[in-house]
């Protein structure tokens, strides 16, 4: 079907996964299909059109871009004696770190995928560290295949096998977000280090993975045990009552939503969540404006000592504040929403806050493929690139609101400050 496809082939031709392809290949694709609501966006009473939001920010984003690349910038290369080359020791530690974390969480039984009311109170001391487990696994592993010479299937298969025990041990917890992250950022080293993806395969599998992980988040709703108060799906009590012709719109909207089974809107329904949200952070800024960084402070005031409102929840009670009036939850009660990369920065600045943050993120990629280009594919490098790239390819849904994701990244762009590798030819 793409052998002889003139369009799929003249895309072979280029790097799939570079910042002028990948990244906002998948925010037009989230957008788009956000458009089949089903009815929901309705039901909510969420129209804005978002699509100027979007432009603008892709704008920004691929200006940034296009300069970085012109001009060929890179992250600063730090010679720091000692310490150069030498972060694989320290990720080694973060490694056992994390280990020792996940099995305390392991053998005190908090595994979510059997319970969501579990899996949305882990110890949240414990869940930090232990993503310090996947994450020190990813970048040693994909650092032993780029330095082993000898590189053979018997044994790129024990390294992969590695990564699979990781990441079946992270399903056991119920979060999707690692798992994607894992997921995602061994397809795209495996680009660079191991073999090139063509187009056609890339859109199979990116079709099987979104499938994949649409069933996962399906399945773990539809077994929640709604006897559990946790769980209960009861509708907000409405203090003022509602004329007869608000009742009847009401369940009208409803019946309509109910017509598409769970299983179609579960497909692209994070999709509409975000874009709903999204909606909802519009009116927001209207009656209450901009937010100025505020919202993102709460990135790293949770940390601190004493009763603090973690981003999420500011979301989650931001969007049903529009909602919970007519008898309705965006979001239930013990669950948070995330803002979506749009609108997390579009409630701190409007299009100002959209431009700077897609221009942000075009500066970030751009200059770290720029050293994968420099040091050719098989290199430290890719591994750092990949894994960032999946950052913020999850982020597109999520925002960039976990302070360990932060951490990461910023350990990432820094190791490769500090590693020394020789010129090679470009991926």
């Amino acid at each position: 079907m793409f052998k002889n496809n003139k369009f799929i082939q003249s895309i072979n031709r280029r790097d799939m996964f570079s910042p002028y392809i990948f990244f906002p290949a998948l925010v037009i694709i989230y957008f788009f299909l956000s458009i089949f609501d089903f009815g929901r966006a309705d039901y909510f009473n969420a129209h804005h059109n978002i699509v100027p939001l979007i432009v603008v920010g892709l704008v920004a984003y691929y200006v940034v871009v296009y300069i970085v690349q012109k001009l060929n910038l890179t992250f600063f290369q730090f010679k720091w004696g000692f310490i150069q080359g030498k972060n694989v020791y320290f990720l080694a530690f973060l490694g056992l770190i994390g280990l020792i974390s996940y099995l305390i969480m392991l053998f005190t039984g908090q595994i979510g995928i059997l319970d969501e009311s579990i899996r949305r109170n882990l110890n949240p001391k414990l869940n930090f560290f232990s993503s310090l487990l996947w994450f020190a696994s990813i970048f040693l592993v994909y650092n032993q295949i780029v330095k082993d010479e000898h590189l053979t299937k018997k044994r790129l298969l024990g390294y992969f096998s590695i990564l699979a025990i990781v990441f079946c041990a992270f399903i056991l917890m119920g979060y999707r977000t690692p798992i994607a992250l894992m997921f995602f950022t061994t397809l795209i080293v495996f680009h660079y280090v191991i073999k090139r993806i063509k187009a056609a395969w890339l859109i199979v599998f990116m079709v099987v993975l979104g499938l994949c992980f649409v069933t996962f988040g399906f399945l773990r709703l539809v077994s929640e045990d709604t006897t559990k108060e946790f769980n209960s799906r009861k509708a907000p009590q409405v203090e003022v009552p509602y004329t007869a012709p608000e009742v009847a719109k009401n369940k009208r909207l409803q019946e309509e939503v109910n017509k598409t089974p769970k299983w179609v809107r579960a497909i692209n329904g994070e999709m509409v969540a975000g874009r709903i949200v999204t909606s909802k952070i519009i009116d927001y800024t209207k009656d209450n404006g901009y937010m100025y960084g505020d919202f993102d402070k709460g990135i790293f005031s949770t940390v601190l000592p004493g009763e603090q409102v973690s981003p999420r929840a500011l979301m989650t009670d931001i969007v049903n504040s529009y909602t919970i009036d007519e008898g309705k939850y965006i979001t239930r009660p013990g669950r948070t929403t995330t803002p979506t990369m749009v609108g997390q920065f579009y409630i701190e600045g409007g299009y100002i806050g959209i431009v700077i943050g897609f221009g942000l993120y075009g500066l970030i990629l751009s200059m770290l493929y720029n050293q994968v280009r420099k040091y050719g594919g098989r290199s430290y490098y890719s591994i750092a690139y990949g894994f960032v790239l999946s950052v913020l390819a999850i982020s597109i849904h999520t925002g960039l609101l976990d302070l360990i994701f932060l951490l990461m990244m910023g350990y990432a762009i820094l190791s490769t400050s500090l590693e020394t590798s020789k010129k090679k030819s470009n991926p």
